[in-house]
């Protein structure tokens, strides 16, 4: 079975930097899109970006527009997210996500998450 993990959170000071990765296994996300989620304790999961497959496009939700830049490795089967310029707000568990984005079920595999701190 076709498994999410992602990696790369951490502790990090306003203004920093992390790298997240997703990585897969068991199958391969060549022809899925990739999208991020994240989830703030007492909040909803909230949309970070996507970057698609076909047609390569990307999007991003507003408050991470030009922090934020996610990417992939279609070859390897690992999605990245680029974290910058943190904030105190973007502190929240982020988890990745594939499938084909369309319908009841737009998302087959679910990653477990990584928690991404940011300190003031």
């Amino acid at each position: 079975q076709v498994q999410l993990v992602e990696s790369g959170g951490g502790l990090v000071q306003a203004g920093g930097s992390l790298r997240l990765s997703c990585s897969s296994s068991g199958g391969t996300l060549r022809n899925y899109v990739m999208d991020w989620f994240r989830q703030a304790p007492g909040k909803e999961r909230e949309f970070v970006a996507r970057i698609g497959w076909s047609y390569g496009s990307r999007s991003y939700a507003d408050s991470v527009k030009g922090r934020f830049t996610i990417s992939r490795d279609n070859a390897k089967n690992i999605g990245y997210l680029e974290l910058n310029s943190l904030k105190p707000e973007d502190t929240a568990i982020y988890y990745c996500a594939a499938g084909s984005g369309l319908g009841n079920n737009p998302y087959v595999y679910w990653g477990q998450g990584t928690q991404v701190t940011v300190s003031a």
